[in-house]
């Protein structure tokens, strides 16, 4: 028996949420960015130096979206989350002096405290605030490979029968990708997943190669896959689809997945929504909603209080995982090889970055231990996506059928009672501009300025962030409020581009409110000749 190759892809995505709450201070939405950028990027950036430090082979394939890097770009975000790091500095040393020194509350709370230094001194003394840097410097060692998206994130399946709105999402997110990375990647995630007939066409003319589909999107295709998900297809026109493995991150997240072991850090349980409100105004304003702080103290199986968290326990449990799932993917793949007699095999993990760290406190070091396990397996290799095309030509020609990677398969979440009415208007929308790059094809100057600030309140009202939010009930208000502001936005421009006339006050308003993309082209929403 081949060794076979596993695929493991991570996504990393947050909404666009730049500005400030009525009163001044960050929305919540930019806290759990802050969030984010603790518990899962720093220590992610973290897990590879160690890696590498240890001379251990590992590939990841990773997908950082537009709009998150933008973010972390952003030196005023950055500057934020200093700011938001000392805060909680602050109260974990108030909460430390308070304790008995030694008792378990003190140990816990010492701990956070720790983390919570370390990563202000890797953010500010090691990277700079530059992130997104970190990640680059691994993928031109070619240890993780980066993919292009979207520019905001959008269900393209939605706008099938728009082209010029897909054009303009995927070249402002390679726009964004050689930004950011300056490189023009082979891979380009699908956001959810969301396949529809031909995206493929539009794909390959960009010089993309490759993609991911959720498992029923090549099971259901014409012919049937005749190695089901564990080989990738071809379209006729060449480009390749890999079928995600459902199994893998149900293994996490499933009932009886790793993540409900007791043993575990328990993430819903935090200082910050138990504390009396006083208690915490350091951190958060009196009057302000309540965000997590991070210091937790409790194992997920516990009952009462003093339930207290064992971090040994929980890192020897995590090991144990690891190459429990190691050795099940080995298994499988060992088993199809039986099967269908065929030894170029490979399996696609893809698990939401928010995973490690955020919602499994211990999700970066059992995927470094399954890093680490992969790298002295006789069976399984980690591999990127590219380092199977050497035998391309061998993979099976097949029509892929319409599917994604949320609600049931077919993306009805983001179109239901809650949400429907959005896309009425950011379709609309998308007409209009389209219709504004035909009309004014060579327009610069003052008028430029704000067709460019429309493009980019139109990609914005496309974001899939918006009916995600009313769907799932999480800060719907705002949600509403933001795909408003951005339609209503554009709005402005198209009645005053009709009127010839645009306030200058109000479009340097604009464009300070809303810093994202300012190398965007409106003529991406032109249509192709």
């Amino acid at each position: 028996m081949g060794k076979k190759s596993l695929i493991i892809t991570i996504v990393g995505h947050q909404g666009y949420f730049k500005g400030k709450g009525s009163e001044g201070n960050s929305v919540p939405e930019e806290e759990l960015l802050f969030t984010a950028i603790s518990e899962t990027y720093l220590p992610l950036l973290s897990m590879f130096e160690r890696l590498d430090i240890d001379s251990v082979p590992f590939k990841l394939s990773l997908v950082l979206t537009p709009t998150l890097c933008a973010q972390l770009a952003d030196y005023d975000v950055q500057t934020r989350f200093v700011e938001w790091l000392d805060r909680l500095v602050a109260l974990g040393e108030k909460e430390v002096s308070q304790l008995p020194e030694g008792s378990p509350r003190w140990i816990q709370a010492e701990s956070c405290l720790e983390r919570i230094r370390a990563n202000r001194r890797d953010f500010v003394e090691f990277y700079k605030g530059d992130l997104l840097s970190a990640f680059r410097y691994y993928a031109d060692r070619d240890t993780i490979e980066l993919l292009a998206t979207a520019a905001t994130s959008t269900f393209l399946p939605h706008y099938a029968d728009i082209p010029e709105a897909i054009n303009a999402q995927i070249e402002a997110g390679l726009q964004s990708h050689r930004q950011f990375f300056g490189v023009v990647p082979d891979g380009f995630w699908l956001p959810a997943m969301g396949y529809s007939a031909n995206i493929e066409q539009i794909l390959l003319k960009y010089g993309f190669t490759y993609s991911v589909l959720d498992s029923h999107g090549l099971l259901f295709g014409k012919p049937l896959p005749v190695n089901g998900i564990f080989s990738p297809i071809r379209c006729q026109n060449g480009f390749v689809f890999f079928a995600r493995d459902f199994s893998s991150e149900a293994e996490i997240l499933g009932t009886d997945g790793f993540i409900n072991n007791g043993v575990y850090r328990n993430q819903d349980r935090d200082l910050a929504f138990e504390a009396a409100a006083n208690e915490l105004s350091d951190f958060i304003p009196l009057g302000k909603e309540r965000v997590a702080s991070g210091y937790k103290y409790w194992r997920r199986g516990g009952s009462t209080g003093e339930d207290w968290y064992d971090k040994d326990a929980a890192i020897k449990q995590a090991k144990i995982d690891a190459l429990s799932f190691v050795a099940t993917r080995a298994e499988k793949l060992n088993k199809a090889e039986t099967m269908l007699q065929s030894s170029d095999l490979s399996m696609t993990c893809t698990f939401d970055a928010r995973i490690f760290g955020q919602l499994w406190h211990e999700g970066i070091f059992w995927l470094e231990q399954v890093f680490r396990a992969a790298a002295v397996s006789p069976d399984l290799q980690t591999a990127h996506a590219c380092d199977l095309f050497s035998k391309k030509s061998s993979f099976q020609e097949l029509v892929p059928f319409m599917s994604a990677a949320t609600g049931t398969g077919y993306g009805e979440n983001l179109l239901d009672t809650s949400n429907d009415w959005m896309l009425q208007y950011s379709r609309k929308a998308c007409e209009r501009m389209i219709s504004l790059a035909e009309r004014f094809p060579d327009d610069n100057g003052f008028k430029a300025r704000a067709l460019n600030m429309a493009a980019k309140e139109v990609l914005l009202s496309m974001s899939l962030d918006w009916p995600i939010m009313l769907h799932d009930k999480t800060y719907p208000e705002y949600a509403e409020a933001q795909f408003k502001n951005n339609v209503l936005a554009f709005t402005t421009v198209f009645d005053s581009l009709g009127a010839n006339s645009i306030s200058t006050e109000w479009l340097t308003n604009m464009e300070q409110e809303h810093p994202l993309f300012p190398w965007i082209n409106y003529r991406i929403f032109s249509k192709k000749k």
